[in-house]
């Protein structure tokens, strides 16, 4: 009989809509002229997405967070005029105090880790807005933040804290529970910030935080105000933001509009993706279709076609996909990438786009948001191999998904089997270190890659191969057994060594903030998750909100 410890959680979904919010307001305020995405963080307590916690003083779980999500990507799709978002609380004194320290001390291990990969996307994600399409933020703390919530607030490209004698900002996990800021605090406070380290190491070590003047002179924050000019110094910021922007004034969005899926046992079924899930063999096979109609090729057609075209419907199925594999299917280890679909179709898509992105804000978004999704399948934490066959449409922006992959088959055979290129794959779709994949792949032959890109008709097998773009190319006779046997082995090896192995391998080149994020920081919480001094009978973690002390194991490792 099942009980309360051992049944299993009720699945998670990741998409929403702001009529379903239950932590989160949006408003566009009158006095900015609707220039203004307001986000005012009013988390209720009852609101957790498990039973177990309360999310009290303004803490945040993965509930919390879809909203977030949610709404950034709605702001940028569906509110083009916004010129800047401010986050403010709801509640007096306090702004947020993270991350919810019951929810963490209660959640598995996995749970925990892309829990942290989910908030580490999401406020990457907020300051692409910024960097990419012109929407800066503001924090704007009538209170604390601390952990997670000043996280958020470093996230924004400017943080305004009330100067009321307690609000502070902090960093408090290191010293209270024996973990690391889990959303990319630390990497902010040296390279966005660039906070000296002896300062930074400071900050990071003393839980009760910073305040007033010497937060500004420490630059943790660029500016404080008292209570009764707070409100002033918001309205200040904001509309010197609203008048560097470069924001369209009178552009009509797109509505997001639910995604159609079915789910089965074993099967996931959008309209352009599907995936097929073999829990006994921890292998699931993710079909990407091409478009199966005429798609708009000019920019008055793309606006009018709405949220139901395939350059922005197909890569949402394809990103709740993932978010559905990453925390739904913990068993599987393995993604095996098809795509079907006409070759032609999908680089006439991609050759539209390409066209119009430096000049329409709308184009801009599908083709970040194509970006963004393909990055979440590099940090899959999953082995990938991706099949090329006849049928398959391997071109420009689903070529990606193959660059992606950890190794690349190819059917050699008198069947026609091609891939192409599209000025997508010239940069427009970088991963986390910044090049496109075509110049990860080819770190060594810069020179190559560009040669490659300069071809405009398609690969066939042989010419594929001879390229370096796939990794073996089996004949009609071996394809099968081949293909077979590379995936029963991948699925027997070490899921923990594998993900070390492919996180070392995928992100070679230069460093970025967001590598170090993602490489550096969740490979070391990771680690800590794990450690008896965080996670132990006696670890910090645990022991937080009891009377009794923590017990660490000191010895270093």
């Amino acid at each position: 009989m099942e009980t309360a410890d051992t049944m299993k959680p009720a699945p998670i979904r990741f998409e929403t809509h702001p009529s379903r919010y239950r932590h989160y307001k949006l408003d566009f305020p009158a006095e900015y002229g609707g220039r203004v995405a307001r986000l005012l963080l009013d988390v209720q307590e009852d609101g957790g997405i498990r039973p177990g916690y309360k999310l009290k003083l303004n803490s945040y779980d993965l509930g919390v967070d879809i909203e977030l999500a949610d709404v950034l990507q709605r702001i940028r799709f569906e509110h083009p005029n916004t010129a800047a978002i401010v986050f403010q609380s709801a509640k007096d004194r306090i702004f947020c105090s993270g991350a919810n320290i019951y929810m963490l001390g209660t959640s598995p291990h996995a749970f925990k880790v892309n829990f942290c990969k989910f908030t580490n996307e999401t406020r990457i994600y907020l300051e692409e807005a910024s960097s990419e399409s012109g929407i800066p933020s503001l924090a704007a703390l009538n209170g604390t933040a601390s952990g997670g919530g000043y996280e958020l607030a470093i996230s924004c490209d400017e943080i305004l804290l009330q100067d009321d004698g307690s609000s502070a900002v902090s960093l408090p996990e290191t010293p209270l529970l024996a973990v690391l800021p889990g959303t990319g605090g630390l990497t902010r406070l040296t390279d966005k910030r660039k906070i000296r380290p002896d300062l930074a190491d400071v900050f990071s070590t003393v839980a009760e935080g910073v305040r007033g003047q010497r937060a500004v002179e420490w630059n943790l924050v660029d500016e404080t105000a008292s209570r009764s000019q707070f409100d002033a110094a918001v309205k200040r910021r904001l509309e010197a933001m609203i008048a560097r922007s470069k924001r369209p004034t009178d552009a009509k969005g797109i509505e997001l509009v639910p995604l159609e899926v079915e789910r089965s046992e074993g099967k996931i079924t959008y309209k352009y993706v599907e995936v097929s899930i073999d829990h006994e063999a921890r292998v699931a096979r993710i079909l990407v279709k091409g478009p199966d109609a005429p798609q708009p090729e000019t920019v008055e057609a793309i606006h009018a076609a709405g949220a139901d075209q395939w350059a922005i419907r197909a890569f949402r199925e394809l990103d709740d996909a993932l978010l559905d594999l990453r925390f739904n299917h913990l068993d599987v280890g393995l993604f095996v990438l098809e795509t079907r679909g006409d070759l032609e179709a999908v680089r006439s898509v991609d050759k539209t786009l390409a066209r119009f992105v430096d000049s329409d804000w709308l184009v801009r978004e599908i083709v970040l948001n194509m970006k963004r999704v393909l990055a979440r399948l590099d940090l899959s934490a999953r082995s990938i191999f991706a099949l090329i066959e006849p049928g398959s449409c391997y071109g420009g922006s689903l070529f990606e998904l193959a660059l992606a992959a950890d190794r690349i088959y190819m059917k050699d055979g008198d069947e026609k089997v091609e891939v192409a290129f599209s000025p997508m794959n010239a940069g427009l779709l970088p991963m986390w270190n910044g090049l496109s994949r075509l110049a990860t792949r080819f770190l060594a032959k810069p020179e190559h890659a560009q040669a490659l890109l300069a071809r405009t008709e398609p690969f066939d097998t042989q010419a594929a191969l001879e390229a370096g773009l796939v990794t073996f190319a089996p004949d009609e006779i071996d394809w099968d057994d081949e293909v077979r046997v590379a995936i029963e082995e991948r699925a027997s090896m070490s899921p923990d060594a594998l993900t070390g192995m492919e996180a070392n391998l995928r992100f070679g080149g230069p460093e970025t903030m967001a590598t170090k994020i993602f490489g550096r920081l969740t490979a070391w919480q990771n680690w800590i998750f794990q450690r008896p001094n965080a996670v132990g009978p006696r670890g910090a973690l645990t022991m937080y909100g009891k009377p009794e002390r923590p017990e660490f194991d000191f010895n270093r490792v």
